[in-house]
């Protein structure tokens, strides 16, 4: 009897690490990992923190070194886009025509950044960063570039604006917003986002409606122009205005698609023999109650165990305290948790914000929903025991220092 091939579209972090969860699972069958790109599977985190600023060799973003592949019969194909996708038959089409069979599937499929939707977009000196040779770009411009804009106040343009500053170029953000990650962080802790970056010299520009990006000499990107008829002068653009799950092949099979591929906690497509993890899936979290789509890296990293393991035939959940982390000049930070906009009612702050080294939680009826400490280390875990509790707690316990966490008192 033939073995079973076990198909992973998506040579990503998610795709190499459900891959090694399906090996170091007991599954024997064949393997096959499809990658669109040329590269083999990296980690993306590095792309807009050490390894921009030239703080990491390459080699250190692979998830596995290249012989770890064939050690572990892993038939990695790179630079080979899935194009078709028929849950019927149970097949799915390649770019080079092949036609590959499975007995699972698993889509890590990733997104892709978004494009911004201004006359000049398609200026040569328009950037984006998703991939190593966007990153490789972006650290090559740094150093022949004296000004640069950067479109979109998010997580990956903070942090990219903030690797331009370290490398010497003058630094102009664009945020739509009233304040830099206002809608993820609210407006109490968003301004120490926007102070850190003034102090370090950047022109923030809040409220600011990018209406074209400006061509010069050659056709290249010369500045962008604002809504308000002002036109920041810069040498490149840099786009971060978030990211578009990469759903069409799912789509195209008939499979169940509201922003990313609907899975259950199992990470089950809508689809009993196919499943989706990492920045695609849109999944049902136990914990919250409802499906959610997180783009950061803790996700790939770890949703992948889960669906090896679904794929087995196991019972398994995945249903981890959502997490991320940033470094900004000197500012380091974890979060965990989910606060969507309006769903808390209040905001703890312990420590100190000027000084830039505090714990903030975000609170719904005195349960903690999500929490974040800046420049406090070792303290995460226990963070992540309060939202993952559910327990309403004393505010002003909350906010005191002299309260540890791990021995935090439930209120009533």
């Amino acid at each position: 009897m033939a073995q079973p091939t076990y198909l992973i579209v998506g040579a990503s972090l998610a795709g190499a690490k459900a891959a090694e969860a399906l090996r170091s699972g007991g599954f024997d069958g064949r393997i096959v990992l499809l990658g669109q790109e040329s590269e083999a599977p990296y980690e993306r985190p590095p792309l807009s923190k050490g390894y921009l600023m030239g703080k990491q060799d390459r080699e250190t973003i692979f998830v596995h070194p290249p012989q770890w592949y064939t050690d572990n019969a892993i038939d990695l194909r790179l630079g080979t886009m899935a194009t078709t996708i028929s849950p019927g038959d149970k097949t799915v089409t390649v770019s080079t025509g092949e036609t590959v069979g499975y007995d699972r599937l698993l889509l890590a499929t990733g997104a892709s950044p978004r494009r911004l939707p201004v006359p000049g977009a398609d200026l040569d000196g328009v950037l984006y960063l998703r991939s190593v040779q966007d990153s490789e770009r972006i650290k090559d411009t740094f150093q022949n570039a004296s000004r640069v804009a950067f479109v979109g106040g998010g997580w990956i343009g903070l942090e990219v604006a903030a690797a331009a500053r370290e490398a010497g170029v003058a630094v102009s953000v664009l945020e739509a917003g009233e304040l830099p990650l206002g809608r993820v962080l609210g407006p109490q802790i968003a301004r120490v986002f926007a102070d850190l970056h003034r102090e370090h010299g950047v022109d923030l520009r809040l409220s600011a409606q990018v209406s074209e990006i400006v061509a010069g000499a050659g056709g290249k990107a010369a500045g962008v122009r604002l809504a308000d008829g002002q036109v920041v002068e810069a040498d490149a653009v840099v786009v971060g205005i978030g990211a578009v799950p990469n759903t069409a092949l799912a789509a195209d099979a008939g499979l169940k698609v509201d922003n990313g591929v609907v899975v259950d906690a199992a990470l089950r497509t809508s689809h009993p023999e196919i499943y989706a993890a990492g920045d695609v899936a849109n999944a049902f979290h136990p914990l919250l109650g409802k499906h959610i789509r997180v783009e950061h890296w803790a996700n790939a990293l770890h949703q992948p165990a889960v669906a090896a393991r679904s794929m087995l035939g196991e019972r398994a959940f995945y249903e981890r305290v959502p997490y991320f982390f940033t470094d900004q000049y000197d500012l380091g930070m974890e979060y965990a948790g989910y606060a969507e906009p309006g769903s808390y009612d209040d905001v703890v702050v312990r420590g100190d914000v000027t000084g830039r080294k505090f714990l903030a939680f975000w609170l719904a009826d005195g349960r903690v929903l999500a929490g974040m400490n800046v420049n406090i280390w070792d303290v995460n875990d226990s963070i992540q025991h309060l939202v993952r509790s559910g327990s309403t707690v004393e505010r002003a316990e909350l906010a005191d220092p002299d309260v540890p966490l791990d021995q935090f008192t439930p209120a009533g």
